[in-house]
């Protein structure tokens, strides 16, 4: 499916949005909006082997990188995230470990340049922790949650020219329906996208919560006081396809496995299926093929005690390889 470019999102934006201004919220305040999952197992497979150089794909808020440099990690630590608000609030939470941390603005699928514009052939780790943070559900601005009002935006990156307006208010029922099979997993994918493209015709879908009522309506009655589910997983399936995250992460994966070094490793949490199925593809791919052993045969899962203290974690899973 191709995605497309629509100048009247932009206007629309322009006339009926203001940008807000970037990390609007108290330094400090990071541990309220992200909570790194599964830290004590990525610090014992990450740490193992004493990695001289650690790159991390997903830096987000910075929690793992923060972990690391508690845990005594004294090489080089290469943040990418294609959130720049992210990284913004990175920079100052890892300030006292400026000397040891490069951060860089850029979609990880892009990893083997820009790993050579950094100087750095066969790093010791790969980490990725997948999916969105709390700090982007957060601000309405963002358009991520349908919890609260605000433009269809979903972009990772605000530079990016594609967003979920674009997606709902453009793409054809046929085109909806595949993003809600395919991405979200939803049942009632082709009711959605009819319902959509019905509603559309009466005027733009600009907002989260338009769009979450227009997806509550069009479920059976029988399922609409469980709306919220299909709500969730529709809005999933609209942010994969804007970030184009699985085709990012399979590029990825495949680029730092061929980059790794020797006793190198790649430590991945995903958050759901669709991620681990990839993970999990890629990882017996190059197993298969020689050089690389699985150092989880199964994903390991968070402890019931962090699931009590961090319910996001309830989902996780982690699989590690190394390179032999």
């Amino acid at each position: 499916m191709k995605t497309r470019v629509f100048e009247d999102r932009k206007v629309y934006m322009r006339q009926n949005f203001s940008m807000p201004d970037l990390v609007r919220f108290e330094y400090g305040d990071w541990n309220n909006y992200h909570t790194p999952v599964m830290v004590q197992e990525a610090l014992e497979f990450c740490l193992a082997n004493k990695p001289k150089v650690i790159i991390d794909c997903t830096l987000g808020l910075g929690g793992y990188a923060q972990s690391f440099m508690e845990a005594g990690f004294t090489g080089r630590y290469i943040g990418i995230d294609k959130d720049e608000e992210s990284l913004r609030i990175a920079r100052d939470r890892l300030a006292g470990f400026a000397d040891k941390v490069s951060f860089i603005h850029d979609d990880f699928k892009n990893i083997g340049r820009i790993l050579e514009k950094a100087g750095i052939y066969n790093p010791d780790v790969f980490i990725y922790d997948l999916g969105i943070s709390l700090y982007q559900l957060a601000f309405a601005e963002r358009g991520f949650s349908f919890l609260k009002d605000g433009p269809l935006d979903m972009r990772m990156d605000r530079y990016s020219s594609l967003s979920a307006y674009d997606l709902v208010n453009n793409l054809s029922e046929k085109e909806l329906s595949y993003i809600f099979k395919e991405f979200g997993q939803e049942r009632f994918y082709k009711r959605i996208a009819h319902r959509i493209a019905e509603a559309r015709r009466s005027g733009v879908i600009s907002t989260t919560c338009r769009l979450a009522e227009v997806i509550t309506n069009a479920l059976p009655a029988g399922v609409r006081h469980k709306g919220t589910h299909s709500v969730a997983r529709s809005f999933q399936a609209l942010r994969i396809a804007v970030n184009g995250e699985l085709d990012s992460l399979r590029e990825s994966l495949k680029k730092s496995l061929g980059l790794l070094s020797s006793q190198g490793r790649i430590c991945v949490v995903s958050f759901h299926s669709l991620e681990d199925r990839i993970v999990k593809q890629e990882f017996l791919a190059a197993k298969r093929k020689g050089g690389f052993r699985l150092l989880t045969s199964k994903p390991l899962q968070p402890a019931s005690a962090e699931i009590k203290a961090n319910s996001r974690a309830r989902s996780a899973k982690l699989r590690v390889i190394e390179k032999i």
